[in-house]
C-alpha cells in the first residue's frame, strides 16, 4: 500500500506545460465527453463508436444493436429474456460496461444482462476491444462496452419523440430534451418499452408462453460551467423492470422477475493549462425479486449498494509525456434471501503514461494495484501503441493483465459459497492493422487471452453446487471489420459495413471449445439513400456452439427496413420507417430449447423538433 502511494504521490507533483495540438482542452462551451480515458488513453485498442444514425435501425436493446454491429456473440434466453455477452469467447462476466466512466457490472453475478439496456438512452455506445481492467476494473478482460451520455454547451433547444409498434404487440415510447445556453447543457429521457412476447414456434404447435415484460427507464443528464476552468457533471439513470420468465420447448414458464436499477454520479473537473483534475462521486444500487410463481407471494430477493469515490489527475510533463493516474474507493453493501448481509472495501491506486515518441508513434503504459477487505487482488499492468507508417497504414498492439473479482454470490451465497476464492487472472495480447483508402477501412486483428483461476461453479461431494477456481482457459482468434462509403453524389450515399471474428476459445487441458462460442461470426450492413428514402439490410451469421450433451446449429437472419424523412425548411422534422425482422423467417436458437421470435415488423415514427 506505500509504495502504491508513493506511485500516486511522485504523479501529482510532476507537470509541465501544456501543447495544445497534442494535448488539447476541451472546449467547454461545446462538447463536454463523458469518458476522457476512452478517448486519450486507448491508441494501441481497436474501438468502434455506434452514433444516432446506426441507434435509430435496431431495436431499442443493447443486445439488438451489437449483434448486428460487432463481433460479440450474445447468448440470449429468447425475446427481451436474459441477454449475455461472449466477448471475444469469454464469459459473460468478463465484459465491463461502463457508463460514463464507471463500472456498473453487477456485484451479485459480475454481469449485466444486456437486455435491461436502451440505447436511445445514450448519445453514443463505445466497444472497445481487448483487456482494460487497469482503467475499467473488474470484468474487463474480452473487453468493455461504454455507455455514453456526452453533453452539448453550445446553444440549442432540442426535442425527439419516438413511437415504435410492431408484432407481438411491441410497443416503445421514447422522449429526450436537450438544451444549452453556453453556461448550462441537460439532457432528459424516459422510455417505455413493454411486449406480450408471444411469438409462435415455428414447425411447432406452440408459442412463447409467459413471457410478457415491460421496462421504464428514466434519465437525466446536465453540466453546468461554474467557472472558464471549471465545470460541473451529474448523471442519473433509473430503470424499473418488469418481466415474466419465458418457457421453452419442454416445459411451460410461470415465473417472474422484477430488478431495479438507479445511477448517480457527480463530477466536478477543473481544466487548467498543465493539469486536467477530476472528482468523481457515485451511487448505484441494484434490486430484484424473484418469484418462482408470479401468482404466489413468496419471491427471493437481493439488493447491492455501491458508493464510489474517485479523484484523477491528468498532467503534462512535456511536449511528449502526459500522464494520468486516479485513486478510488468503493464501498460494497448486500442483502439478500441467499447471500445475507455482506460488506467490502476496496481501494485502488493507477497510473497511465503516454509518450509520443514520434509525431507517428504514440505508447500507453499503464499499471494499477487493487486492495479488498475480501481477497488479495493482483497487480495489474497494460502496454499499448500505435505507428501510423503512412496516411494508409497504421499498427496498433496492447498486452495486458487482467482479472476478475469474486461477487457477492460467489463468496457469500448459502448454500455453496467459497470465501476462499481469489480473484481470476488473465493475460492477453492483440496485434491490429488499420488500412485505409480514401472512403475504404480496413481493420484486422488477431489476440491470444489466457485466463488462470477462471471460476466455476461445480457439484461437490456433499451435493451442493460451489464456486471454485478450477478452470485454465486459452483463446485466441481474428476479427476483420471492412467499412466502404460509395460517393454518389449530393442526393445519394451508399455505405457497407461487415463484421467477421473467428474464436477458439477452450479449457487448456482438454482442448475442446467452451459451451456457447461459436467458431464463426458474422454480420454485415447495408444503407443505401437517396433524397428523403433511406434502404438499410442487415445480416446476422452466427456459427453452431457446442453445449452440454451436442451442439446448436449454424443460423442466418435478416432485417430490411426503409426510412421517409421529407425535406422541409420547418423545425418539426419527421421520419417513419418500417423494419421487417428475421425477413426469410428462419427457425433458430442460441439458447437450446429456446426458439427465438420469428418474422415479424416493427414500424417507427420520430419527431424532432
Amino acid at each position: 500500500m506505500r509504495n502504491a502511494i508513493c506511485i500516486l504521490i511522485v504523479t501529482l507533483s510532476c507537470y509541465g506545460q501544456l501543447s495544445a495540438q497534442i494535448f488539447p482542452i476541451w472546449k467547454l462551451n461545446e462538447v463536454v465527453v463523458s469518458d476522457l480515458r476512452l478517448k486519450a488513453y486507448a491508441d494501441g485498442h481497436k474501438v468502434s463508436v455506434l452514433v444516432d444514425s446506426t441507434l435509430l435501425k435496431n431495436g431499442a436493446s443493447l443486445t439488438s444493436l451489437l449483434n448486428f454491429n460487432s463481433n460479440i456473440y450474445f447468448k440470449e434466453n429468447g425475446f427481451g429474456m436474459v441477454s449475455s455477452p461472449a466477448f471475444r469467447g469469454t464469459n459473460a462476466s468478463h465484459t465491463a460496461v461502463v457508463w460514463n466512466g464507471i463500472n456498473i457490472n453487477s456485484q451479485m453475478n459480475g454481469q449485466v444482462d444486456f437486455n435491461t439496456i436502451n440505447t436511445l438512452n445514450y448519445s453514443s455506445v463505445g466497444i472497445r476491444s481487448g483487456g482494460g481492467s487497469v482503467q475499467f476494473g473488474t470484468g474487463a478482460i474480452g473487453g468493455s462496452i461504454h455507455l455514453n451520455n456526452d453533453l452539448d454547451f453550445k446553444k440549442h433547444f432540442k426535442n425527439r419523440f419516438i413511437l415504435r409498434y410492431g408484432s407481438f404487440n411491441t410497443k416503445v415510447a421514447h422522449y429526450n430534451q436537450s438544451l444549452g445556453n453556453g453556461k448550462w447543457s441537460s439532457s432528459v429521457g424516459v422510455n417505455y418499452t413493454a411486449s406480450d412476447n408471444d411469438y409462435e414456434y415455428l414447425g411447432k404447435d406452440q408459442t412463447n408462453s409467459n413471457g410478457e415484460f415491460e421496462n421504464l427507464s428514466l434519465n437525466f443528464n446536465a453540466g453546468y460551467i461554474v467557472t472558464d476552468d471549471d465545470v460541473l457533471r451529474f448523471y442519473h439513470q433509473s430503470l424499473l423492470g418488469d418481466r415474466n420468465l419465458s418457457g421453452n420447448l419442454t416445459s411451460l414458464g410461470r415465473s417472474r422477475y422484477k430488478d431495479n436499477h438507479y445511477r448517480s454520479q457527480l463530477e466536478w473537473t477543473r481544466f487548467g493549462k498543465t493539469i486536467i483534475s477530476k472528482l468523481k462521486v457515485a451511487h448505484l444500487d441494484e434490486t430484484f425479486k424473484y418469484f418462482e410463481n408470479k401468482d404466489s407471494a413468496i419471491y427471493s430477493k437481493g439488493r447491492a449498494t455501491t458508493l464510489l469515490a474517485r479523484y484523477a489527475l491528468d498532467v503534462k510533463l512535456n511536449d511528449r509525456f502526459r500522464i494520468n493516474s486516479f485513486l478510488e474507493y468503493d464501498y460494497y453493501k448486500g442483502e439478500g434471501s441467499s447471500f445475507g448481509n455482506p460488506r467490502r472495501n476496496d481501494a485502488s491506486v493507477s497510473t497511465i503514461l503516454k509518450y509520443n515518441w514520434t509525431e507517428k508513434g504514440v505508447l500507453n503504459l499503464s499499471a494499477r494495484k487493487d486492495f479488498s477487505s475480501d481477497f488479495s487482488s493482483p497487480m495489474l499492468f497494460s502496454f499499448d501503441g500505435r505507428y501510423e507508417f503512412n496516411a494508409h497504414y497504421s499498427l496498433q498492439l496492447n498486452a495486458s493483465k487482467n482479472f476478475r473479482a469474486p461477487t457477492f454470490n460467489d463468496l457469500y451465497w448459502k448454500p455453496g459459497g467459497n470465501l476462499d476464492l481469489i480473484p481470476e487472472q488473465s493475460y492477453q495480447v492483440d496485434l491490429g492493422h488499420r488500412i485505409s483508402f480514401n472512403d475504404l477501412v480496413i481493420r484486422l486483428n488477431s489476440y491470444y487471452i489466457a485466463t488462470e483461476d477462471m471460476i466455476r461453479w461445480l457439484p461437490q461431494n456433499s451435493g451442493i453446487w460451489s464456486p471454485t477456481n478450477v478452470d485454465q482457459v486459452q483463446i485466441y482468434g481474428i476479427e476483420t471489420e471492412i467499412g466502404k462509403k460509395f460517393p454518389m453524389g449530393k442526393k445519394q450515399t451508399l455505405a457497407i459495413q461487415t463484421n467477421y471474428a473467428y474464436t477458439v476459445s477452450q479449457d487448456r487441458e482438454t482442448k475442446t471449445q467452451l459451451i456457447y462460442v461459436p467458431y464463426h461470426k458474422a454480420n454485415a450492413g447495408l444503407s443505401y439513400a437517396f433524397t428523403d428514402l433511406e434502404f438499410f439490410y442487415q445480416y446476422l451469421y452466427t456459427g453452431s456452439v457446442a453445449i452440454i450433451g451436442g451442439e446448436l446449429k449454424a443460423y442466418q437472419v435478416s432485417n430490411v427496413g426503409l426510412n421517409y424523412a421529407p425535406s422541409g425548411k420547418t423545425k418539426l422534422k419527421l421520419k417513419i420507417g418500417i423494419t421487417l425482422n428475421n425477413l426469410f423467417n428462419t427457425y433458430y436458437e442460441n439458447v437450446a430449447l429456446r426458439p427465438m421470435p420469428n418474422r415479424n415488423i416493427q414500424t417507427q415514427l420520430i419527431l424532432n423538433f
